[in-house]
């Protein structure tokens, strides 16, 4: 193996997608994504089925990887894997794996916070790209997770402010589920809000503090408002899909916009990045892009493949411990729950 070339091998697995990626000195090889169509059925990740497709998956999905990035397993420098959050079952197959395969080829194991994954894909060297400099805000906005980080450097993050209960891509994705849309509902809103009116329907923010977030009430209220609308007109959905799916979606929006607006207040922080599955929303992108011009934000919104689950946020993030000599013990445990500063 030549000396100047650092080969990461990441492994993505913590919840319904199975995924490896080839980074070399932080740009992108190969990343491969295997999507799990068998929870589009039950409306939502079934846990016991999806460790069992990561079983099913992983082997090609790596091979695949390896394939695309043109080298093979003896050409790696070390092996990174998710660690955490997600599904125990789903974490447990890609830490195996990648326990296996440091453990035969002998190199260095890396375990990788998903979480802070997310951020840090903004580091990947591409053409075109703007890496975001230290300090900067980032909203992690996720099915799982909404959070607004200091990050420092690419290992000191501070959470400024949480969610209280839901995260928002639940939110998208309870709302889809009550106007009838197919799992997952989150994308389908955001595409039916394009071609309605965001001003149809009035839904009220929640009062929380100034950096929380709460998703829970905004959930019952259109519950309540779909429910009596449909007692009074049966079709009153079908009617007003677009519309209904601009208004709650102009409602989230103005919930994460005012709470960024909120940060860069209290920080003096203009550097705003946004990462995770529900930063591939249009709306949000699109906001984000006017408060650049209005506000004089500088703004970093990653590529559509690094928001959702994904290996090589997961590569970036092990060539940047590996950098570091930051490496795993074999002993390491998959943890379902982690925080993005653990």
């Amino acid at each position: 193996m030549s000396t100047e070339n650092t080969y990461i091998l990441g492994i993505e697995s913590s919840c319904d997608d199975t995924s490896a990626a080839v980074i070399c000195n932080g740009k992108v090889l190969s990343n491969v994504v295997a999507n799990q169509e068998v929870h589009a059925k039950y409306g939502g990740v079934v846990p016991e089925l999806a460790s069992r497709a990561h079983q099913q998956n992983i082997v090609p999905v790596v091979q695949n990887a390896l394939d695309k990035a043109g080298i093979t397993k003896d050409d790696l420098s070390a092996i990174a894997f998710t660690r955490g959050p997600g599904l125990m079952g789903s974490l447990l197959v890609g830490t195996s794996f990648a326990k296996s395969l440091a453990l035969g080829l002998n190199i260095p194991l890396i375990d990788v916070n998903h979480m802070q994954a997310h951020i840090l894909a903004h580091f990947i060297i591409e053409e075109g790209s703007k890496i975001p400099p230290f300090p900067f805000i980032c909203l992690t906005i996720s099915g799982g997770h909404t959070q607004i980080v200091k990050i420092t450097n690419h290992f000191e993050m501070e959470v400024l402010g949480e969610t209280i209960d839901d995260a928002v891509g639940e939110a998208y994705d309870k709302s889809a589920k009550l106007l009838g849309l197919p799992y997952p509902g989150g994308p389908l809103v955001d595409k039916y809000a394009q071609k309605g009116n965001p001003k149809a329907f009035k839904f009220t923010q929640p009062k929380v503090g100034d950096l929380e977030f709460s998703f829970s009430g905004l959930k019952t209220q259109i519950l309540y408002f779909i429910q009596k609308n449909t007692k009074e007109n049966p079709k009153f959905i079908e009617e007003n899909i677009y519309d209904i799916c601009a208004s709650i979606q102009y409602t989230i929006i103005e919930i994460l916009m005012k709470k960024i607006k909120n940060a860069v207040k209290q920080t003096g922080i203009s550097d705003v990045a946004i990462a995770g599955g529900v930063s591939a929303n249009s709306e949000i992108r699109k906001r984000l892009g006017l408060a650049e011009k209005h506000w004089k934000w500088n703004t970093y919104i990653p590529k559509f493949e690094y928001t959702t689950d994904n290996a090589a946020m997961i590569a970036i993030t092990g060539y940047l411990k590996y950098l570091n000599n930051d490496y795993s013990d074999i002993s390491i445990a998959s943890k379902a729950r982690l925080k993005v500063t653990e």
